[in-house]
């Protein structure tokens, strides 16, 4: 998990490493399907965006949420 004042800046260094899939999310929603869909490694979030109480949402959902695979696998594999 990835905190700066946006999140921007740390999920864009963070993607620059390969095997890094690091999504910025913004609620339970965004952090679910970004695991769900993406298969994203690394949640980066926004300190100065989020409340307390909404970051814990968004690791929660995020830990809880597994990589879908089928019809999304194509794409994720085209990442690497």
């Amino acid at each position: 998990m990835l905190i700066c004042g946006t999140g921007i800046g740390m999920s864009i260094a963070a993607n620059r490493n390969r095997g890094i899939r690091a999504a910025l999310c913004h609620d339970g929603l965004t952090a679910r399907l970004a695991r769900q869909h993406n298969d994203a490694n690394v949640l980066a979030l926004g300190g100065r965006l989020l409340g307390v109480e909404l970051a814990k949402d968004c690791l929660r959902n995020f830990l809880a949420t597994k990589f879908e695979g089928g019809r999304h696998a194509r794409r994720v594999a085209k990442f690497s």
